[in-house]
Order: C-alpha cells, then structure tokens, then sequence
C-alpha cells in the first residue's frame, strides 16, 4: 500500500485546526492566566500555519515526484526530482480531487503525471501524444496522428548510465510531435507491441473526449495506454515542469549529476 502523504496533510490540518478553534472558543475562557497552554494546544498553535501552506502549496501549486523507472528515458532519468505543476490542468480538491476551477488541459508533448487508471493510488508519468479527437496508430516504431507520421531522425547508439545503464546500445531519437522536439529511445529488436500491450495492434484509435493517450519516451520499455488504455480527464494531476534534484545510488562516483538540476522538462 502507497503511503497517501496528501490524505495524512489534510486530517493533520483538520485536528490541528478543530483543536485551535475549540481553545479560541470555548477553552482559553476557562483557563486561568497563570497557567500554561496545553501541549496539543501550543502545537496546533505553532504548526497550524506550517501545515496549512504546506497543504496548499503542494495541492494547487507544485508538488514534488521522484522518477523511479527509465520509462521516460532519456528525457527523465532514474533518480531525478522533478515539480509538477499542480494547476496547468485545473484546481482540484485535495484527496477527493473534485475539479473547482478549469485552468487548461493537456496538449500534444506535454508531459504529465496522472494517476493511473488500473490503480489510481499510484502515479505514473508519461507524455501525452493524443488528446480527445485525434486517431492515433503505431507501427515499424512510427507514431502517426490523425494519419501523419510524426517525424523522427537522428538516430544513434545510446549510452545509458546509473539506473539507465541496461538501456545501453538502444536507439536515441529526436521526435516531433505537433512542433514540439523531444527525444525518444527506440530498441529495433523488440516488435512494436508487446505481450499485453495490444490497444493499438489492430489500427488506429479514435480518442473520445474527456480521454488521453499517453505513451513512455523510452517506446520499448514503457507501460503505458498501449498497454492498458486511455487516461481519464479526472486522473490528471499535473504538468511536469522541472528538475530539482538528481540522485541516482547507481552512477559511477558521486550519486548526484549536478547538471540536471533546474533543468526544464520538455
């Protein structure tokens, strides 16, 4: 079971707040000057505000995610820190994640982090390559959206590293979706559909609205909607927006590569 830090920040800010309000009202009158506050009642007092903005930073704000696959590879690497973009997609209620203003949806290229539709207590990040509308089909690792092949060149042998080192020897890619750059890692020996990733094994898929298609950038080892689907509207969390901070346990040397950090994720 995934530890759900959101649910554990709202029932903190909950007791905390009920404890502050039932002193405020009812508590403080009848305690005498001369005597101290006590210990429940000083705490809310001073981490009351902390866990508050603490809340809702991280629900209408950013919030942190770390990456612990290469599904994203090379564009997010095993180790990196990333934000996200809370409010790119719409302001949500925490825990209940009830929609209570419309700010956007996602576009072509974007990368985002949604929960995932087989089990929405985990996160998955990956980038969106059609939305409601389009058609979209893959075949001979071209992906083609509403009949046009999107454009990839520049293929060479990629050296993974740390956590990415098994992706060594696969092709590294520039793709162009809908004007937006980003790379890809292509691996020639693997067929383009996998054992239980067959959404798009029988031709292109018609995108209904409120859905997304959303597929890894490392295309061979990537579990994403051609294996299990679309993404509903109501599971998008965010947009992710950067790096903050790399520590791969696996690289060579020092875990940290510095020149990721503050990196803007496209």
């Amino acid at each position: 079971m995934s530890f759900d830090i959101e649910t554990v920040l709202v029932l903190v800010v909950v007791v905390m707040g009920v404890v502050w309000l039932l002193d405020r009202l009812y508590l403080r009158k009848r305690r005498k000057k001369d005597v101290k506050e006590p210990f429940l009642v000083d705490l809310s007092h001073s981490l009351l505000p902390v866990f508050l903005i603490v809340l809702i930073l991280r629900s209408f704000v950013f919030e942190p995610f770390r990456i612990p696959s290469g599904s994203m590879m090379p564009t997010l690497l095993v180790g990196d820190f990333i934000l996200v973009n809370k409010y790119a997609y719409g302001l949500r209620l925490p825990v209940s994640h009830s929609k209570i203003m419309d700010t956007g949806s996602p576009q072509r290229g974007d990368v985002v982090v949604f929960r995932f539709p087989m089990n929405d207590s985990i996160d998955y990040i990956k980038r969106v390559v059609a939305v409601p509308g389009d058609t979209v089909a893959y075949r001979d690792k071209i992906l083609y959206i509403n009949g046009q092949p999107q454009q990839v060149e520049g293929l060479e042998i990629y050296n993974g590293v740390g956590g990415g080192k098994r992706e060594t020897g696969v092709l590294h890619a520039s793709e162009k979706l809908d004007g937006v750059e980003h790379s890809v890692l292509i691996n020639r020996r693997r067929p383009d559909f996998g054992p239980g990733c067959q959404v798009l094994a029988d031709g292109p898929v018609r995108i209904p609205e409120g859905h997304y298609f959303a597929m890894g950038d490392n295309r061979d080892n990537s579990n994403d909607s051609r294996c299990w689907g679309l993404v509903p509207e109501k599971n998008l969390v965010g947009r992710a927006s950067m790096i903050w901070m790399n520590f791969d346990s696996d690289l060579p040397g020092f875990p940290v590569e510095w020149s990721r950090i503050g990196e803007t994720i496209k």
